[in-house]
């Protein structure tokens, strides 16, 4: 039976003042469907490349399994699909077979493999790694962030595919699909790291009961501190007011019948016990709030959210949209009116991202058809590509004409660590750069916010927090998702559902 010896291992990239991982112990077994579940940050894809020895640790990983990671790299994006795939997969033009097999299972076409990869959209792109990643049986699969870009029947193959496999690693933050495949968690808080063994939904109540003991008990901590520091004020102008009697003894003169010796004594002593309080009182201070550090505090977030004066914001009269020459769908008519959130729906390829892309303005993808909308019309748009980002936070703010403090502020609320905050954004995990993104787009002044799938990355907590803040403020948006119960909870209307050209 193999197993994944994990002694004492620290980790931290350069720069941080903290260890990601310290001194961590843990024994996987390789039968184990082993899920990973914490914040954006807090270090699920470099516990991963970790255990592919792709940086340098501390302490010991031992393993008798070989790995094999998804996504897997593209070396070159540019050639065919059907190139890229067999060299991913190491195989020949023989056993191409073998990869078509997986992507009949996935609902993906054979016309792929004769395109350049790059021109996949980002759904058909994660469906053709998967085909690949379904073709091997003999590693021990360390698979992040697989639903990603799936439409729903893409990730209930995914999720059939796992249930019938032996033993993996995944990290997913989509509540239904790793609540069907795994059997152990893995989870990654602020300050330790849980094994528990069963599904989602053993970890989420045992998660929800520890931080309502948590909250409960650092409410108390921070009653005990606010005491504490006022006990400190105290210490501190008592040992200013003993230092002053004694400087002030020592300038009079004017009542010589005085000792002014035994003044003088008696204030340092005064003093001394002062400030010898208010280190011990700094330091339990100190103690205490270290014990804070473990609660995911959940703060209602913000949005810059502007009502229009119009009833009508986007009024679509037979929209289709075309790629390299190609009519993708049939036509479209929808308008939505104030107050009103649509959901752009139907399987991967069929233009979803393309339609949003010619209603913010771009006439090159037209097809046919109108789109009309108010020319005072302010629109938030989070793209689904943020792969991209770089450089400091304050210039991306300056970017987009958004305050620094209220991006930050966005962030913290996001879960975001401090320490993060002075990193590249090329450095940043791929749920940091969403975040960053999506905290944008919250600080943006807007009527209407047009988001292309905005919960991919992000964490449960995260996710959450995104829900309840439509059905809080209720703004008026068009979204692009395939997460059922996001869609099921924010949704105004019956879904847009979009048709292929052939289904004529």
């Amino acid at each position: 039976m193999g197993t994944i010896q994990i002694k004492n291992l620290s980790f931290r990239y350069a720069g941080m003042l903290t260890n990601l991982f310290d001194q961590l112990n843990l024994n996987i077994d390789e039968s184990w469907k082993l899920g990973l579940i914490g914040r954006n940050g807090r270090g699920k894809t470099t516990f991963l490349k970790l255990l592919l020895g792709k940086y340098t640790y501390q302490g010991e990983l031992n393993s008798s399994v070989d790995f094999n990671y998804f996504p897997q790299r593209i070396p070159d994006p540019t050639q065919l699909t059907k190139q890229v795939l067999l060299k991913i997969a190491g195989l020949d033009d023989s056993e191409l077979w073998r990869i078509q097999v997986e992507m009949d299972k996935l609902q993906l076409t054979d016309s792929v493999l004769e395109r350049p990869f790059e021109t996949l959209s980002p759904g058909e792109r994660t469906k053709a790694l998967l085909a690949v990643m379904f073709t091997d049986d003999q590693t021990f699969q360390l698979i992040d962030e697989p639903t990603n870009h799936l439409d729903i029947e893409g990730r209930e193959v995914v999720a059939d595919y796992l249930k019938h496999k032996r033993g993996f690693i995944v990290v997913s933050h989509d509540r239904h699909f790793i609540d069907q495949v795994i059997d152990h968690v893995l989870s990654i808080d602020r300050a330790k790291i849980q094994l528990f063994a069963g599904n989602y939904e053993t970890w989420a109540a045992e998660y929800q009961r520890e931080n309502q003991s948590e909250l409960a008990e650092k409410q108390h901590l921070q009653k005990e501190i606010g005491r504490l520091k006022a006990t400190a004020n105290t210490m501190e102008r008592w040992a200013g007011h003993a230092e002053g009697q004694k400087q002030k003894s020592r300038q009079s003169d004017q009542h010589a019948n005085i000792d002014k010796g035994f003044v003088s004594h008696k204030a340092a002593k005064v003093m001394k016990r002062s400030k010898n309080t208010l280190r011990r009182t700094e330091k339990d201070i100190e103690v205490k709030q270290s014990l804070l550090k473990n609660v995911d505090e959940v703060a209602p977030l913000k949005l810059n959210n502007i009502q229009p004066p119009q009833k009508y914001l986007l009024q679509v009269e037979g929209l289709q949209v075309q790629q390299a020459g190609t009519i993708l769908n049939q036509p479209l008519s929808f308008d939505l009116k104030r107050g009103q959130r649509l959901i752009l729906f139907g399987p991967n390829g069929m233009g979803k991202t393309t339609i949003v892309k010619v209603i913010m303005g771009d006439k090159e993808l037209l097809a046919g058809g109108t789109v009309n909308k108010p020319a005072s019309l302010r629109i938030s748009y989070l793209s689904q590509n943020f792969e991209d980002l770089n450089g400091s936070i304050q210039n991306y703010a300056d970017q987009f004409g958004i305050e620094l403090n209220d991006l930050l502020n966005t962030l913290r609320k996001l879960g975001f660590e401090r320490a993060a905050f002075n990193e590249d954004l090329k450095d940043l995990s791929m749920g940091q750069k969403r975040k960053v993104s999506l905290a944008r787009s919250l600080c943006e002044p807007a009527n209407l916010y047009i988001w292309d799938e905005p919960l991919n990355y992000l964490d449960v907590i995260t996710r959450k927090q995104i829900q309840d803040l439509i059905l809080r403020k209720q703004p008026s948006m068009l979204i692009i998702d395939h997460d059922e119960a996001f869609i099921e909870a924010v949704k105004t209307a019956p879904l847009l559902k979009i048709a292929p050209i052939d289904s004529q």
